[in-house]
């Protein structure tokens, strides 16, 4: 059954077509939502590089040549990850293009376009605060998009709400996980695409109308675990695991 919570709104979604943002874009469009999204893989969406200037106009334009207006920008597309031994200067300025210069250029594009009651809803990352050895250029467009947040939400002060969601582990695939994974995990599972994708429809809303500038992280509680070798199972290892995949 589809819900009416947004119908009539217009949600835009870049990365929409795989993992959170197609979940958010989904879960929009069940509620009644129109959405327009932007995406490198193809599908139903605007096919674009958010690294580029000319692609961001042209999006813009198409949305508003289309829709009229905007409700609700939702900034997810996810920066490249990679750390201080193997990250280039050009791979490093293409992270935060996509991460922090792009969010930010659609926020100005659609400055004057937004509805009453409009919001923006920027996805960072729990590694805005915390860190594995080898994700720099991830976790500094992470860190920016939060920063960017808060700013965002001052200068739309009386206009817009601007708030951001930081997701922890969020399993996108279909594996299941049990044992220590879960366990570790203050509450008790890895998260799902649907945690997230609910904060935002939550931000999005009218009950969260007395919330801007803030960031609400769903990560299970794993940021306010403290960890000390040989308490709770937890024993110090040289070896690190880095191999999992980042939201």
């Amino acid at each position: 059954m589809v819900s009416k919570t947004f119908e009539g709104k217009v949600a835009v979604v870049t990365g929409s077509q795989r993992g959170i943002g197609k979940c958010i874009a989904d879960k929009f469009r069940s509620n009644g939502a129109m959405v327009a999204g932007i995406d490198l893989v193809g599908g139903d969406c605007y096919y674009g590089d958010l690294r580029d200037k000319n692609v961001l106009e042209r999006f813009a334009a198409y949305v508003k040549e289309k829709f009229g207006k905007i409700d609700y920008l939702i900034n997810n597309a996810p920066p490249l990850n990679k750390g201080i031994s193997e990250c280039s200067y050009e791979e490093f300025n293409k992270a935060l293009a996509v991460g922090v210069t792009a969010p930010f250029y659609l926020a100005k594009l659609f400055s004057e376009d937004f509805a009453d009651g409009g919001a923006i809803v920027n996805i960072s990352s729990s590694r805005d605060r915390m860190s594995q050895p080898q994700t720099e250029s991830y976790t500094a467009a992470k860190g920016g998009i939060y920063s960017l947040t808060h700013a965002l939400a001052i200068s739309f002060a009386g206009k817009i709400r601007v708030n951001s969601v930081s997701p922890g582990w969020i399993e996108t695939g279909n594996r299941h996980y049990t044992g220590p994974d879960a366990v570790q995990q203050p509450a008790g599972r890895v998260g799902k695409p649907d945690d997230v994708a609910d904060a935002v429809l939550f931000l999005c809303s009218e009950h969260a109308g007395f919330i801007t500038g803030t960031d609400l992280c769903v990560d299970g509680g794993m940021t306010k675990q403290m960890i000390y070798h040989g308490e709770y199972g937890w024993e110090y290892s040289e070896k690190s695991d880095t191999s999992r995949q980042l939201i």
